[in-house]
């Protein structure tokens, strides 16, 4: 016995010795509580049950390398949305100003939840349900929420999947499919096909050759063959990466990680080399520094970095639990938030560099034609010759000489301008058409390869990259299913993967009918948006304000071996909660200022039209986030009022010799009556690890008491202080 405990100072005193409890439990031998006549929980013990318990725990997959788990985490946050909504968002709110009001939520929201969720993950080694049953078991609901919303995600982002894999096939041939409009017999005469005469060759195949897309969401057309062929191929590839757990999907990560970036630098350095490429990165970087007053920009930008970061879906959580847990999760946090930051910024550039280029295009083709207008005018001496600059070539005609023909005709034509029908072709016009989505990679962007030299290559390159960037998405959104489900119940790795994505692949046909389009948009809008917001929130007041932020900070510190900056504790427990309080009003807000509507193309008029969702699809709409949100109600009335047990009446660790962490060197003397004498099994003061009060920075840590003889990452990475038994 220690020389300075209490009892070796009392027994050489003459005082009357009344020893604590503290000190009298602070020095027995661990003992089993099943097997004890002090089974408060009167549990029958089962060796075989406890034997597979501790298997299970030590047994765990984990990362091969940390390079590995990095890609992960990386091919997860990194997604289509960098690449086809954050350069859309940057030209709408501002060009290079939106670039501030971004990085500063990064800052103050994106990093210190990214950092919550990669460390909660990491410290109690569970998916994203068992990981909130043990830190508050009454919101225990948002583990479930968080699988659902992964589900609803996964179902239509892997049909923007089954979409690349089609124009990727497509892409292997020349000239691209895309590249021309197709020519119809009519009788004896062959013309060119009305509906893309008056779109476009790119707009037309992705609405009739990919969707063969109804008039509106009513109209449902049947199933799209080609389209089902191309989501359980989708479907068969996420399956495949899944099957094996982060055994397989580790792998596919090296690939479908790095791939996209060395496409993006590719594109990047083809991009610079085109006509007109710095227009674009010029008007996209000019600053419009009155847009960051807004508070719609700040709105958009926070939305923004919520879901670039991959916040609330439980793939975070999924990903990090595999993780040692002496892991720097701080460093990985901020690591991947920049490295996410950096590639927007990437895909930005080389977007609007081809945009760019393609505006120059569209803007020659635009001069072109409004000149043979004029050539016209003049020979039906509609306009004089004298109204023509002498130095003016039709045969080599600039936009800049056009313009100023357009203003001189404009000025002296002004009573009868407008019945000429003459464009203005200015570059600034074509570089405002702002474009997201399905529209920039599926329309704009394959316009723009098509006059690209081996456009095929360039085409193929750039599908492959979406497939990849979509490919790592789904990989952590069926993460975020997969790890909680098989963690809690138990179930068959394989079996649980290959089932799950048979299900999703039927369920998902609503989405490859000719309305499935629309659809798609209607999961994208809604389904995630409100439910992930609330159910983020819940999880920083679970941590902040009933967990503790000073005991999760001294948990982080003993952890990571170093105490994180103070910053998180203010930003955990004010500053995050109160903008993520905002931003759910705002997105409230605006579902109800907006009405619910999408935009359907419509056939004979070749071209787009916003449209209301009748009365069955706006059921559908709110039955999304209902069904979203009603896990968090749920499980908090159901464990409220003991419908079901939430854990706190039962001592669900299972002690061995050698294992039993003992610190209640610091329990007051009304603790150590209620320790023993509790009437309210939850009120009494709990033995688990990780539930304890802690002695201080200052103070020897109780995980310096154990012991890991075989390395943390091997059989005896499990320690005492990690709740895996409880779960």
């Amino acid at each position: 016995m220690p020389k300075n405990s209490k009892v070796t100072q009392r027994e050489h005193s003459s005082e009357h010795v009344t020893e604590s409890v503290a000190d009298l439990l602070a020095h027995q031998e661990p003992v089993d509580y099943k097997r004890s006549v002090l089974n408060v929980a009167g549990e029958s013990w089962d060796k075989q049950k406890e034997g597979d318990e501790d298997l299970d725990a030590e047994n765990r997959p984990a990362w091969n390398s940390k390079l590995q788990y990095i890609l992960a985490q990386i091919g997860y946050s990194v997604g289509l949305g960098n690449v086809w909504r954050f350069p859309y968002l940057c030209q709408k709110n501002g060009g290079g100003a939106y670039l501030v009001p971004y990085l500063v939520l990064l800052i103050i929201i994106g990093l210190p939840l990214f950092f919550l969720e990669l460390a909660v993950g990491q410290r109690i080694r569970r998916g994203s349900i068992g990981v909130w049953n043990y830190i508050c078991p009454r919101l225990g609901g948002i583990g479930y929420a968080s699988c659902l919303v992964c589900f609803f995600v996964g179902l239509y982002y892997n049909v923007i999947i089954g979409w690349s894999i089609f124009y990727f096939f497509k892409s292997f041939q020349y000239p691209l499919p895309w590249s021309e409009c197709p020519i119809v017999k009519n009788g004896s005469v062959a013309v060119v096909e009305t509906e893309c005469e008056r779109s476009s060759a790119t707009t037309y195949f992705w609405y009739r050759e990919t969707l063969d897309i109804s008039n509106s969401i009513s109209e449902s057309g049947g199933l799209n063959w080609k389209m089902t062929l191309c989501l359980l191929v989708a479907w068969s590839l996420v399956g495949l990466a899944m099957i094996k757990g982060i055994q397989s999907s580790g792998k596919v990560m090296y690939f479908s990680s790095l791939f996209p970036y060395l496409v993006l630098v590719c594109f990047l350095v083809r991009g610079l080399l085109l006509r007109g490429a710095v227009d674009g990165i010029m008007h996209m970087f000019t600053p419009k520094l009155d847009k960051m007053l807004d508070p719609q920009v700040w709105r958009e930008a926070a939305t923004q970095v919520f879901f670039a970061l991959g916040l609330g879906f439980g793939g975070v959580i999924a990903f990090s639990s595999y993780n040692k847990q002496d892991n720097n999760c701080h460093f990985d946090a901020t690591l991947v938030s920049f490295i996410n930051f950096f590639t927007s910024v990437l895909a930005t550039l080389v977007v609007f560099a081809v945009l760019g280029f393609k505006a120059n295009i569209m803007n020659e083709k635009c001069v072109v034609e409004n000149a043979e207008k004029i050539l016209g005018y003049l020979n039906t001496n509609v306009l004089s010759h004298d109204l023509i600059p002498p130095h003016v070539n039709f045969s080599h005609l600039t936009a800049k000489d056009y313009n100023e023909m357009y203003r001189v005709i404009m000025t002296v034509k002004e009573g009868h301008f407008k019945e000429l029908g003459l464009d203005a072709c200015l570059l600034e016009d074509e570089l405002n058409k702002s474009v997201q989505g399905t529209g920039l990679a599926f329309i704009a962007f394959t316009e723009a390869m098509t006059h690209f030299p081996a456009s095929p290559f360039w085409s193929v390159m750039f599908f492959l990259m979406l497939i990849n960037l979509g490919l790592g998405s789904m990989i952590g959104t069926m993460s975020g299913i997969t790890t909680p489900i098989i963690d809690t119940f138990k179930v068959r790795k394989e079996v649980f993967t290959v089932g799950c994505c048979i299900f999703a692949f039927v369920v998902g046909l609503i989405f490859v009918q000719r309305s499935g389009n629309y659809f798609v948009t209607m999961f994208d809008d809604y389904s995630a948006t409100l439910p992930l917001t609330v159910v983020v929130i819940l999880e920083n007041i679970a941590v902040a304000w009933i967990y503790g932020t000073k005991k999760f900070m001294q948990e982080l510190t003993e952890m990571l071996g170093f105490r994180p900056y103070q910053f998180y504790y203010y930003a955990w427990k004010y500053v995050s909660p109160i903008c993520m309080a905002v931003l759910t009003t705002a997105s409230i807000i605006q579902l109800g200022v907006s009405p619910p509507g999408y935009s359907a193309w419509i056939r004979e008029e070749a071209a787009e039209k916003f449209l209301f969702y009748p009365t069955w699809a706006m059921a559908i709409l709110i039955s999304l986030i209902i069904l979203a949100s009603l896990p968090l109600p749920l499980v908090f009335i159901l464990r409220q009022f003991h419908l079901v047990s939430d854990g706190s009446n039962a001592l669900s660790v299972t002690y061995k010799k050698g294992r039993m962490m003992k610190d209640i060197s610091n329990l007051e003397d009304n603790d150590e009556t209620r320790f023993i004498l509790s009437k309210v099994p939850s009120e009494t003061p709990s033995p688990m690890p990780t539930h304890r009060s802690y002695l201080g920075p200052g103070s020897n840590s109780p995980l310096e008491m154990s012991s890991a003889p075989n390395g943390r990452y091997g059989s005896g990475y499990l320690l005492a202080s990690t709740p895996e038994s409880e779960l």
